[in-house]
């Protein structure tokens, strides 16, 4: 299904302005000055149907987007039965300049709620490298009455930053999921979450962290 992600020219061009510029602790290096380049292995889930989904590059290599325009959860009233949970897997191809390598240093996922009172939901991804054992999972909970944009913010401690191994190509895994409970005080009503955009101003952002290989003796 590679090709229900779609990597556009138009869309990186849209996205960069909105990207904010991540800037670098003591004692991690500058983002390379040569592009990096996201290609498309795969990409799975309710969350992500064909074609409702984007990547874009931010101009400095300091991030990287992802824009969904069909991610909604919801539960309660006439909702189908499984429609209460959602969810996206992607698997990406990240070529990044000779000598370097990345981490993920931060994530800012975007989107709007409407939750009845009684009713919860939660935001929830993960994201490792391809054969590593490290998995790096955060959640993120939401009650009602709500009715408004959300935002949730997953941050790593520097120290314990999890690179790509220099050297090898591994491919990223980014799992994510959005899960609506409508409890039982307003279960005739409908509660819902998405992390969609349709006009491309609402993105995950996935911050990057960069610091050059060991050289080769």
């Amino acid at each position: 299904m590679a090709g229900g992600l779609l990597l556009s020219g138009a869309i990186a061009a849209l996205l960069t302005s909105a990207l904010p510029a991540q800037s670098s602790p003591s004692g991690f290096d500058d983002p390379p000055p040569d592009k990096i380049v996201i290609q498309v292995a795969t990409v799975n889930g309710s969350g992500c149907p064909q074609g409702t989904a984007a990547v874009a590059v931010s101009e400095d290599n300091t991030a990287f987007t992802v824009t969904y325009s069909d991610y909604l959860a919801q539960a309660g009233g006439n909702s189908d039965p499984t429609a209460f949970r959602r969810n996206c897997q992607l698997n990406l191809k990240v070529h990044v300049p000779g000598g370097f390598t990345y981490a993920i240093a931060s994530a800012d996922y975007r989107g709007f709620a409407a939750l009845q009172p009684g009713a919860t939901a939660s935001q929830r991804a993960s994201y490792y490298f391809q054969g590593s054992p490290s998995t790096v999972s955060k959640n993120h909970p939401f009650s009602g009455p709500y009715n408004d944009n959300w935002q949730a913010t997953d941050e790593t401690d520097w120290a314990q930053l999890v690179y790509a191994p220099c050297g090898v190509q591994r491919n990223f895994n980014i799992n994510t999921e959005l899960r609506v409970n409508a409890g039982t005080q307003s279960a005739n009503k409908v509660s819902f979450m998405t992390m969609d955009s349709t006009d491309g101003d609402i993105s995950t952002v996935y911050h990057l962290a960069w610091k050059e290989c060991p050289k080769k003796s």
